[in-house]
């Protein structure tokens, strides 16, 4: 377990882990137990900072905007990146145009404009917050449910190449990608509570459904960036379950 946690690591996040040769020989699909674990050290981080930020007296906006921006930093925007591409890609006619727009670098309108809106719900649902180590916990159970839905997409749909990372990463046994996301739910329900945890999961699994229907429509299955939008989406819906949740 610890060595796929450092491989999830080492994959999704810019920390610098140096793999062993046994561990650079395993293939991320075979790591999908160390996605939540990965979200709940990235939330624990972008809380830290939320609360730091809280202690120096900064308006509740200030502090989720320094939260959200040290989760792109410590993940390179990886999953950011992943959100504008895919959108961006929804714009071709063919499916092959589709997949060439998704590995273009460059970023067109309608990437910049998912970016923004997910930028301001993740940022105003955080801000809502009543004290910052509220903060904190949603941040970790938004971290670890929404990769905890990653080994299920990748399980469940096929990559739409026969190469790229997707592909490389190969699909997860389903005995790791059940494992991956009860871990997920458990950090969720202990950091939000039974009934917190029930609307957070069902708002992420609907999430998480709808980006891979749509990838699956559009696109003929999941890649890499299709997966960086599977956790934005799942991730947003944790964070607005949150502001829904009875006190």
């Amino acid at each position: 377990m610890i060595g796929e946690v450092r491989v999830a690591a080492a994959f999704l996040t810019l920390l610098p882990i140096r793999l062993q040769p046994h561990e650079s020989a395993c293939r991320l699909g075979a790591a999908v137990r160390g996605f939540p674990v990965v979200g709940v050290a990235v939330g624990a981080a972008g809380g830290a900072v939320y609360a730091l930020a809280d202690f120096a007296a900064m308006p509740s906006t200030v502090s989720a905007v320094l939260a959200i921006a040290t989760l792109a930093a410590i993940t390179g925007g990886l999953h950011e990146d992943g959100l504008a591409d895919t959108i961006d890609a929804l714009g071709g006619a063919t499916p092959d145009e589709r997949l060439a727009i998704m590995r273009d670098s460059r970023i067109g309108a309608f990437g910049v404009v998912a970016l923004v809106l997910a930028l301001i719900l993740r940022t105003n649902a955080l801000a809502a917050a009543g004290w910052a180590g509220e903060a904190a916990l949603v941040l970790i159970a938004a971290g670890a449910g929404s990769r905890a839905c990653l080994p299920a997409v990748m399980y469940l749909m096929a990559p739409a190449r026969a190469d790229g990372l997707s592909h490389d990463a190969g699909a997860p046994d389903r005995r790791h990608a059940v494992d991956a996301g009860a871990l997920g739910v458990v950090v969720v329900v202990v950091c939000l509570g039974a009934l917190g945890a029930l609307i957070a999961t069902a708002f992420a699994a609907l999430a998480a459904i709808s980006v891979a229907a749509l990838a699956k429509r559009r696109f003929g299955g999941q890649t890499g960036d299709v997966l960086g939008a599977v956790q934005q989406a799942a991730e947003i819906a944790i964070l607005l379950a949150f502001l829904v949740v009875p006190s």
